[in-house]
C-alpha cells in the first residue's frame, strides 16, 4: 500500500470521527434527557477490567456513559488528525492499523441509540443493527492492533491490503453471528450479546500476543523503541476498556488519560524509528 493511499485511509478516518461528533451533537439534545430512564432499564452491570471491583462500592450514574462515549470520539477525532499529520511523509506500516485502531473509537457514537430508542420507541431493528456495528467496530478496532504488532515482527508490508480485509472479514463473522438482545443491555448502554465469558478470554490473549511481537520486534531489531511501543499498546488497550466501560465517574478519567498516554508512545517512538530510515 502507497502512502497516498494510507493517507486517504487517514483522512477518511477523521471526517468519519468529525462526523460521528457531529451526529452526537444533533442527537445528544433528544438522547441526554432519556439516559437515566435508559440507565435504569439497565439488566446488568459493565464487565469493564475493574468493573467487578466497583460494582458494590460505585454505584452508576446515569450520564457517565454518554460523556464516556464524547470522550472516546474526541480522542478518536484528535488523535487520527494527529497521526495524519506527523506520519503524512513518514512510511510505516505499523501506524495504518494503529490508525485503524483509533479510527474504530468514533463508532461509540452509536450507543446512543439506547437513549434514542427510550425516547422515539424505535423498533428493535434498529437496536440490533447499531449493536452489531458496535461491534465490529470494537473488534476490528482489536484485530488491528494485533495487526500492527505483527507488521512490527516483519510482516510483509506489502500485504496490508489482505491484511486489512482479513480484519474486516473476521470482525464482520463476530458481528454478524454472535447473538445480540435488543431488549437487554448493560449500565453503559451497551444491548446485551452472547459469548461474553468467551471474548472476555480473547481479548487479553490477544493483547498478550501483541505486545510480545512488539517486544519480540525490539530484539530482533536491536531498537528499544518497541519495548516502549508493547508498553503503549498495553497502555491503550487499558484505557480503551476503561473507557468504553465506564459507567461511574471513577473510570472515564484514567481511561482517556491512559490511552492518551499510550498513543503518544506508540507514534513518538514510530515516528522518531522511521523518520531516520
Amino acid at each position: 500500500m502507497t502512502i497516498s493511499t494510507r493517507n486517504d485511509f487517514l483522512k477518511g478516518g477523521i471526517v468519519l470521527a468529525a462526523l460521528s461528533l457531529c451526529l452526537i451533537a444533533a442527537a445528544g439534545h433528544f438522547a441526554f434527557p432519556a439516559y437515566p430512564e435508559a440507565a435504569a432499564s439497565a439488566a446488568m452491570r459493565s464487565r469493564g477490567i475493574i468493573q467487578s471491583f466497583l460494582e458494590n462500592r460505585v454505584s452508576p450514574s446515569a450520564h457517565v456513559p454518554f460523556w464516556s462515549m464524547v470522550a472516546a470520539v474526541a480522542y478518536s477525532l484528535v488523535s487520527i488528525s494527529l497521526i495524519n499529520y506527523f506520519f503524512e511523509k513518514t512510511q510505516s506500516p505499523e501506524i495504518l492499523f494503529f490508525g485503524f485502531f483509533v479510527i474504530s473509537l468514533s463508532f461509540e457514537f452509536v450507543r446512543l441509540i439506547v437513549p434514542l430508542g427510550t425516547a422515539f420507541s424505535f423498533p428493535a431493528m434498529y437496536l440490533i443493527t447499531g449493536s452489531r456495528v458496535l461491534l465490529f467496530a470494537r473488534y476490528f478496532g482489536l484485530f488491528s492492533l494485533f495487526a500492527a504488532g505483527v507488521y512490527a515482527a516483519g510482516l510483509d508490508a506489502q500485504k496490508q491490503q489482505n491484511t486489512f480485509l482479513i480484519i474486516v472479514f473476521s470482525a464482520l463473522i463476530i458481528a454478524i453471528q454472535v447473538p445480540v438482545d435488543s431488549l437487554v443491555w448493560d449500565s453503559t448502554l451497551m444491548p446485551w450479546n452472547g459469548y461474553r465469558a468467551m471474548f472476555a478470554v480473547i481479548e487479553p490473549v490477544i493483547l498478550a500476543v501483541t505486545i510480545l511481537t512488539f517486544f519480540i520486534s525490539a530484539y530482533t531489531r536491536g531498537s528499544r523503541a518497541y519495548v516502549f511501543i508493547g508498553i503503549g499498546t498495553f497502555l491503550v488497550f487499558i484505557g480503551r476498556n476503561l473507557l468504553i466501560n465506564s459507567d461511574t465517574w471513577v473510570t472515564p478519567l484514567p481511561g482517556l488519560l491512559a490511552l492518551i498516554a499510550g498513543t503518544w508512545l506508540i507514534c513518538s517512538r514510530l515516528h522518531r524509528e522511521y523518520l531516520w530510515r
